[in-house]
């Protein structure tokens, strides 16, 4: 067992349920923007479809912006969080997947960080597979360095609304936000229709996109990996895609990759990073 992740994760729990007895709508209203702002900022649109993914571009103090957001998620450093989804890609649903519902549901959702390999802090193995981002010394800094955000918005928060908003503002809002993202690991490999028969067992849920800002529509998302826009049907409501557009529009954001509904499949699923061979691929996950 990662006895500090272990730790980490239990406290955190335990403060989510605490925040339910100091409940005011203040506090509830700040978690409830610090969840877009982290989760939906943070994750969706700046470690998955930006870092990880390469599927549009901005200018660089705004994707700075973005993984300071993505920091603040408990998730990791960004140099770690790209490198595990880059792994999971290129072997997704076969051995060498870091959370395959192959292994179980239980293990693709939580147990792999409670059990498994814990690379998050060891930024030089995991940028073997994040070497684009290990080139910047602030991605480094970052990821070395991840939970430097949290405390600081934590000191924030209980200066402007005490004990209630520290808790509803970081641990609920993280709480929530673990899980949601790690619905999109197990349930999202279980549940739902695919529209593309990918190599994986991949699937399209829809109330996983309603909790992740659009990253449910999996199956699109492995089918088109380096596409910005996942919901690709008009029904399938993608916040995200929705966000990017509107930079777009406002020409912040360039360079967008948008796959449509009728977009064949590739022959082979395109992998989101160099191709490592299978002993340095082992390496990585192994350090």
């Amino acid at each position: 067992m990662n006895f500090a992740t272990t730790l980490t994760m239990v406290l955190f729990h335990l403060g989510a349920v605490a925040a339910l007895f100091m409940f005011n709508w203040k506090a509830f209203a700040t978690a409830v923007f610090l969840y877009w702002f982290c989760t939906g900022l943070g994750i969706s649109m700046g470690f998955h479809r930006l870092l990880t993914h390469r599927s549009y571009k901005v200018p660089r103090p705004l994707e700075y912006l973005f993984a300071i957001c993505g920091a603040l998620t408990l998730e990791g450093g960004p140099i770690s969080w790209v490198a595990v989804h880059r792994i999971h890609h290129q072997n997704s649903d076969l051995p060498g997947d870091p959370h395959s519902p192959r292994d179980g549901a239980w293990w693709a959702h939580v147990g792999w960080l409670l059990f498994g390999e814990t690379n998050h802090n060891n930024t030089r193995a995991m940028s073997k597979y994040a070497p684009d981002l290990a080139r910047q010394p602030f991605y480094v800094w970052l990821n070395n360095y991840h939970w430097v955000p949290m405390i600081g918005l934590g000191g924030l928060l209980f200066a402007v609304g005490g004990l209630p908003m520290l808790l509803w503002g970081i641990a609920v809002r993280v709480v929530v936000g673990l899980h949601a993202t790690w619905l999109v690991n197990s349930a999202t490999h279980m549940w739902g229709r695919r529209r593309f028969a990918t190599r994986d067992d991949s699937r399209n849920n829809w109330w996983v996109a309603l909790l992740t800002f659009g990253e449910g529509w999996h199956n699109n998302h492995h089918a088109h990996p380096t596409s910005a826009r996942h919901g690709l049907a008009w029904y399938e409501f993608d916040p995200t895609w929705i966000t990017i557009r509107l930079l777009r529009r406002l020409g912040v954001a360039r360079a967008v990759q948008a796959a449509r509904v009728n977009t064949p499949l590739p022959g082979r699923e395109a992998p989101a990073a160099p191709t490592l061979e299978a002993p340095e691929r082992e390496a990585v996950l192994s350090a």
